[in-house]
């Protein structure tokens, strides 16, 4: 057991490396801001009090890109049974959404540089001056701030030490959670987990494993996900893993791989392909799973009578993963027990630490994305 609601199957058992243990412990020892916001002493930029009164809102509109947006999406998705309000996402141009003119929106707009031009062009089409708005932005006379000045709306200030991908235990995620009904306090688990040596000694061998596929040219991170509510925290750990560590022409390309329905598609180039990727498994047990009508289920599949949909998912994971064993495929897997706030948390941690560790351990910097700058660079020059 990673905790006592996640079971974690290791790459494969290994003596610890000490090395990697005690980078670890010093990154846990840093004054870092990302760390801190993984801890109860972390002191969000907003208090609930400030809040309250926008929590007689049904609706909200969330306008932000990739870190901005990803982790509350992954929060909102997983925690879908617990939460009552409903969130829509702007996280791309050319959005699909129509203005709905009846609906009274909450518009929560984020941008840590406050200039991501698919943010302000959303915000310009969809966000009236009337419009009630909360802004999380730098304090900075960046472009929402001034528009936020400018509207008389609620100004929430991202912390200025935290990168987007990494935000998501910080107000960049906690104000929507608690908008959402959830208590972000029960998000910080890190003070915890520490003194759980099993999660700390499969962090470090996680870790190790990966750096041991990276050296041999396995690149190709590959997510076998068997739960529908969590390809947006797995949207949300390919940009914290690829803008994190594609650097230096190196890196490690996480692809998602929603199953049962990727059996169709890609896993025959997975078991018979080319052999560079290594890979993740997830799965979470699901209560009131639909079951079968055993009254139309014909004599020559009679052993799908009595099964409900979670079983038969678990069924073909069990299967998967023997076929991968049999074949010698590397893979690791995470098996979720109970759905809550602590449980998606204590995931937010591990694959935080473990990208963070990954990037000293490859000696490059795991906070900085100078690559995306350039594009960003690039547009302006070309709209100008």
């Amino acid at each position: 057991m990673l905790t006592k609601n996640i079971k974690l199957k290791l790459f494969r058992e290994k003596k610890l490396n000490r090395n990697l243990k005690k980078k670890l412990i010093n990154l846990l020892k840093e004054d870092n801001f990302v760390i801190k916001s993984l801890k109860k002493e972390y002191k969000n930029n907003f208090n609930k009090k400030t809040i309250s009164k926008f929590k007689s809102y049904i609706n909200f509109r969330v306008f932000g890109m990739g870190g901005s947006s990803l982790g509350t999406q992954a929060i909102y998705d997983f925690l879908g049974h617990k939460i009552k309000k409903k969130f829509e996402f702007l996280d791309n141009l050319k959005s699909n959404k129509k203005k709905n003119t009846k609906k009274r929106y909450l518009n929560l707009i984020i941008s840590k540089s406050g200039n991501t031009i698919e943010t302000i062009v959303n915000t310009n089409i969809f966000v009236k001056k009337k419009s009630e708005s909360i802004f999380i932005t730098e304090n900075k006379k960046n472009y929402l701030h001034t528009l936020a000045e400018k509207f008389k709306s609620e100004i929430v200030h991202h912390n200025n030490f935290i990168g987007g991908r990494y935000s998501v235990l910080s107000e960049v995620g906690m104000l929507p959670a608690e908008l959402m009904g959830l208590d972000s306090n029960k998000f910080k688990q890190l003070n915890n987990l520490m003194k759980n040596k099993n999660y700390f000694n499969s962090l470090v061998n996680n870790v190790d494993q990966i750096l041991f596929f990276v050296k041999r040219k396995k690149f190709n991170s590959v997510i076998i996900n068997y739960d529908e509510k969590s390809i947006n925290l797995f949207n949300w750990y390919q940009q914290l893993v690829a803008e994190s560590l594609g650097k230096k022409s190196i890196g490690v390309l996480p692809i998602i791989s929603n199953m049962p329905k990727d059996n169709h598609s890609v896993m025959q180039l997975y078991l018979d392909g080319f052999k560079n990727n290594f890979f993740t498994f997830f799965y979470v047990k699901e209560k009131n799973s639909p079951k079968i009508n055993n009254s139309q289920i014909l004599q020559m599949q009679s052993y799908l009578k009595n099964k409900d949909i979670d079983h038969i998912i678990y069924a073909q994971k069990q299967a998967t993963e023997n076929v991968f064993k049999n074949n010698k495929l590397p893979f690791r897997s995470f098996e979720i027990l109970k759905r809550d706030e602590k449980t998606l948390s204590e995931l937010f941690t591990f694959f935080i630490l473990e990208t963070i560790l990954l990037g000293r351990a490859l000696k490059i910097n795991p906070f900085d994305q100078p690559a995306v700058e350039l594009i960003k660079t690039e547009t302006k020059k070309i709209l100008t």
